[in-house]
């Protein structure tokens, strides 16, 4: 497996070329930071994008590693996408670029595209594997916490594959770019950084718990304050 991306013409970037990344290190590295993926799939009369959960395995058996979505089996959309081509995208959003003519607005973002075609998980171990593999990319090793899913809770999970083989990314960061006839004129240039933030876990109020310290951790790691674990913050309803 090559280290570098866009293996395919249709996951070679060809607009903006300056904002391509090419190194399979940071698309790995966007796809642990990221929370939310979407997902486009032609379910026959028009096309879908969905937003979805994810998780990544970087040592999965496709080729360059198995980007795991899961859903409902009577999702239309997870049964039409399965032995179909599907483009999976990740995008973070870091600033908001304020120039001085409208033209040349920007966003300081990182983003990514997988292209390939979506395999329905079958086998036990992986299926298990991969449930894990979602729940704690959300919250790092809050699988390990929790009850074996039961039968009826699997038998109503279906879970895709998709290869990471064929991807894209692209990056904008920095400044404004303004033509220099613009830069004398009198109005403000720059950039409003923007970043996620989470606030202290809230319990659940039919729970005499403390946080536990994979939510805290997850939770601090996100940018919020510390609280007591003894007390948390309750839930008002």
């Amino acid at each position: 497996m090559t280290d570098t991306l866009s293996p395919t013409p249709r996951t070679t970037v060809v607009r903006g070329r300056s904002r391509a990344r090419t190194d399979r290190a940071e698309l790995h590295a966007l796809l642990a930071d990221a929370l939310v993926a979407h997902l486009g799939v032609d379910v026959g009369d028009h096309p879908l994008v969905l937003p979805v959960a994810f998780a990544v395995d970087l040592d999965g058996p496709d080729d360059g590693g198995s980007l795991y979505i899961h859903g409902s089996v009577a999702a239309r959309w997870l049964t039409a996408s399965a032995r179909r081509t599907v483009c999976v995208t990740v995008t973070e959003l870091d600033g908001l670029v304020a120039a001085r003519s409208a033209f040349h607005h920007s966003m300081n973002y990182r983003s990514a595209v997988v292209i390939g075609e979506a395999r329905l998980v079958t086998d036990p171990d992986e299926r298990a594997r991969a449930l894990a593999l979602t729940v704690d990319h959300m919250i790092p090793g809050r699988s390990a916490t929790l009850r074996p899913s039961t039968r009826k809770e699997l038998a109503a999970t279906a879970i895709l594959a998709v290869p990471l083989r064929e991807a894209s990314m692209k990056v904008r960061s920095g400044g404004p770019v303004d033509e220099p006839a613009d830069v004398d004129a009198e109005v403000w240039a720059g950039v409003v950084p923007v970043r996620r933030v989470a606030e202290p876990p809230v319990t659940s109020p039919d729970t005499a718990a403390e946080v536990p310290d994979d939510v805290a951790r997850q939770a601090a790691r996100l940018g919020a304050r510390p609280v007591d674990p003894h007390e948390g913050v309750r839930s008002p309803v």
